[in-house]
């Protein structure tokens, strides 16, 4: 049986951040193979991690990556808000998202890609087994523009290009990119804050329109107006719709006396060029996640042995 120094063991922990007992055991089960010890704590924690990923993850961060004229979101969820401020799983989010920003949007060729020696996925089960939650890369979007800027806001930040609320918007024009930008931040604040579903009605999902109008109708039509004046109500009421949900027509929370499309047009004299907004992406951490209603002081009285 080889000797298990406690200078093996230190050296262990520092390569895996395993716990010195862990460190221990591996080293003896393997006899001293340092290699083989890093290979069967990666094992076990791994396996730590499987027992873990039935756990629901709706907290987390959105991480944000931007480099010229494309950038990329995305949401990596944990159990608990706690572990949003642990460096490591900082440190995880921003690998993920700058591994996204080069191999695209989908998760499964995220998860297969390599950061160093490892791949996301492996990085992930290694950080759970550090940290002792369940996390999970939920989704990732890029969006990129030809000729001008990839602006970007993150809300409720906490360290640089990570956040509860994350957004890009594509700003096309040929004019300075410095203002650009200035003007594609402000309204990357605006889209955060009033989650536009599109950005002129032509980009809206047909269903919902649809759906928008055949509500207003039954309502008018239980209202006793005349058919023949349904239409034209219903279609004056659609104007409103896309005032609340097309970002072009929402109230600019900057300037309330003006809306998106007219402060983009105020904003084209500083620029120098015309401004078209082509595009964006607004991620808000969890949203979608169905998370089950809990009893908070139950759950407090539970962990403190109450009854």
């Amino acid at each position: 049986m080889a000797n298990i120094t406690a200078q093996m063991v230190k050296e262990l922990r520092e390569r895996t951040d395993a716990g010195m007992m862990d460190c221990k055991a591996a080293l003896t089960e393997t006899n001293g193979d340092m290699e083989a010890a890093v290979d069967l704590l990666r094992k076990k924690g791994q396996a730590k991690a499987a027992k873990k990923s039935g756990r629901l993850a709706a907290e987390g961060l959105i991480g944000v990556t931007v480099k010229g004229t494309k950038g990329v979101l995305v949401e990596v969820n944990s159990e608990t808000d706690f572990v949003a401020r642990n460096d490591l799983f900082q440190g995880l989010v921003k690998m993920i998202a700058n591994v996204a920003f080069d191999v695209g949007p989908h998760v499964e060729k995220i998860n297969a890609a390599k950061a160093g020696s490892l791949t996301i996925a492996d990085s992930i089960s290694e950080t759970i087994a550090k940290i002792g939650e369940n996390m999970t890369l939920r989704r990732a979007n890029t969006l990129s523009v030809g000729k001008g800027v990839i602006a970007n806001y993150m809300h409720n930040s906490v360290a640089e290009g990570l956040g509860k609320i994350g957004v890009l918007v594509a700003m096309e024009s040929g004019g300075k990119s410095d203002e650009l930008a200035k003007i594609g931040r402000m309204v990357a604040m605006h889209i955060a804050a009033s989650n536009p579903q599109a950005v002129e009605s032509a980009g809206l999902d047909p269903k919902l329109v649809a759906r928008e109008k055949e509500v207003m109708a039954e309502k008018y039509k239980a209202q006793g107006k005349p058919a023949n004046m349904i239409d034209k109500i219903v279609e004056s009421g659609l104007k409103t719709f896309y005032k609340e949900v097309c970002l072009v027509d929402q109230v600019y929370i900057h300037d309330p006396a003006k809306n998106v499309a007219q402060a983009l047009k105020d904003a084209e004299g500083n620029v120098g060029a015309p401004i078209k907004v082509t595009g964006f992406v607004r991620y808000a951490l969890g949203e979608g996640i169905d998370r089950p209603e809990t009893d908070f002081a139950a759950e407090v009285a539970a962990a403190a042995g109450q009854h």
